[in-house]
């Protein structure tokens, strides 16, 4: 943490979280913090993923998504960044399996 950083409890799908953030940056993180935490709670109310870590990194791939639609209208194939991400889910739930079983 440099001088101008201090310690901010944020709270993201029920969960504490303490980052580092400069002062002038506060505002924009809370409302990123806010984001997520709304985009995480889409993704948990629809009930097809239930684990807090498949939940974080399907609202990172819809974040993403959003993203790169808004910096490329033209250019963003969205077919082919559904495949992927349904590609990128399967390796996840296979990946994360075995966790599950140890909860």
């Amino acid at each position: 943490m440099t001088d101008k950083s201090k310690a901010l409890d944020v709270t993201i799908l029920g969960r504490s979280y303490r980052v580092s953030c400069a002062d002038d940056e506060r505002e924009a993180l809370l409302e990123a913090v806010d984001y997520v935490d709304r985009k995480m709670s889409e993704i948990k109310a629809a009930g097809r993923v239930n684990s807090v870590e498949r939940i974080a990194v399907m609202a990172a791939l819809n974040i993403a998504h959003e993203l790169l639609t808004a910096r490329n209208p033209g250019d963003f194939d969205t077919a082919e960044a559904q495949r992927r991400m349904a590609a990128m889910q399967a390796t996840l739930e296979q990946a994360l399996a075995p966790q599950e079983k140890l909860l």
